[in-house]
């Protein structure tokens, strides 16, 4: 037998009908026989045959029956059903395509016809299967395109933040460390996942702009001169100016802009006040003074995790957004919190 022939399950308890659909198809298609429903899904469900010809009207269990039951089981859900029956009212048509079936033959047939729509029906569901098949091979594609452009935006990244980082060695690892919380202090409040990934990226990057500065200034060891302060405030206006015009799916060219904002007005560089501040920008601020103020820093030795939330409690609601704070407190106090030591080496989008 040619198994490459399309296999056709006939389903009829009338011998004459039987035999005049075997006799009209088997030099074109293997061929299953069933004379009740019981029968048919159990043929169905074990040798999924591309097609099924189903006669409504038999003892135990109808055609109508038989079609529900083979579509609501996903084994054989895709099997196209066409009715072959006596019966040619519109409603009894009707039913049977709001059941699923793709087709409808009325007795007494012509086996030209039954042909011609086997065919049709035949053709269609492979037309499907190979839509299907080249729609999971474009989703594979995608896919496959998604993780080389997250590798390179990656790698971009990475290579942004060195950039500082390079110019401020004594900072090295800062801006992953303070991604890092600034995540974490996200992910508590119960910020979206899309959200907190913008957010990783702008805290990768919120020094970026620290390219500009004099190296002896970030490297001074003393206490910085009104104009050497002056100086660097402008990183956050050179780190937007860096990222605006890169089309990011999250604003943040407008986090690093704003991460040295505070609530009262007192932040720079624009003054703003309160939720004139992104949420983003609110959360990377506390993250940034408690990672800086536990840090060492080349004109004082590092304060400590403890010293650091201290301070940010002391303006917490006035300066640090109250809800940033809260959960910055709850990580170190209650869920045990800590840095990642190798966060300089590490994955920005990890």
């Amino acid at each position: 037998m040619n198994t490459s022939r399309p296999l056709v399950l006939i389903v009829d308890d009338n011998a004459t009908n039987l035999d005049l659909l075997v006799n009209t198809l088997k030099t074109e298609y293997r061929l299953g026989i069933a004379k009740n429903g019981p029968n048919a899904l159990a043929y169905a469900a074990k040798h999924k045959p591309d097609l099924l010809l189903l006669d409504i009207m038999m003892p135990e269990m109808d055609g109508y029956e038989v079609c529900t039951r083979l579509k609501a089981n996903p084994g054989t859900a895709s099997i196209p059903i066409i009715f072959i029956t006596a019966m040619s009212e519109t409603v009894n048509k009707t039913r049977g395509f709001e059941l699923g079936a793709v087709d409808y033959i009325t007795k007494p047939f012509h086996a030209a016809e039954v042909k011609a729509r086997i065919r049709t029906h035949l053709s269609l569901k492979e037309m499907r299967l190979q839509l299907e098949s080249q729609n999971v091979r474009l989703e594979h594609q995608v896919a496959q395109k998604t993780v080389e452009i997250r590798e390179m935006l990656n790698a971009s990244i990475r290579s942004m933040a060195l950039m500082a980082e390079i110019r401020d060695p004594y900072t090295a690892g800062h801006q992953q460390r303070v991604a890092q919380l600034a995540c974490a202090i996200a992910e508590k409040m119960g910020l979206d996942p899309k959200t907190i990934e913008g957010l990783r990226i702008a805290g990768i990057l919120h020094d970026v702009g620290k390219i500009r500065i004099p190296v002896s200034i970030l490297s001074r060891s003393g206490s910085l001169l009104d104009a050497e302060f002056e100086m660097l405030k402008i990183h956050s206006r050179v780190g937007f100016d860096i990222l605006k015009n890169i089309p990011f799916p999250w604003p943040v060219a407008q986090i690093v802009l704003q991460h040295h904002e505070r609530l009262d007005g007192s932040g720079y560089p624009q003054g703003l006040k309160g939720e004139e501040i992104l949420l983003e920008a609110r959360i990377l601020a506390v993250a940034d003074v408690t990672e800086a103020n536990s840090s060492f820093r080349p004109y004082r030795p590092a304060n400590g995790i403890e010293a650091a939330l201290t301070k940010i409690a002391q303006k917490k609601g006035k300066q640090y957004d109250a809800d940033a704070v809260t959960a910055c407190q709850e990580l170190f106090a209650g869920e045990g919190f800590e840095f990642d030591t190798g966060s300089a080496h590490t994955d920005p989008l990890l």
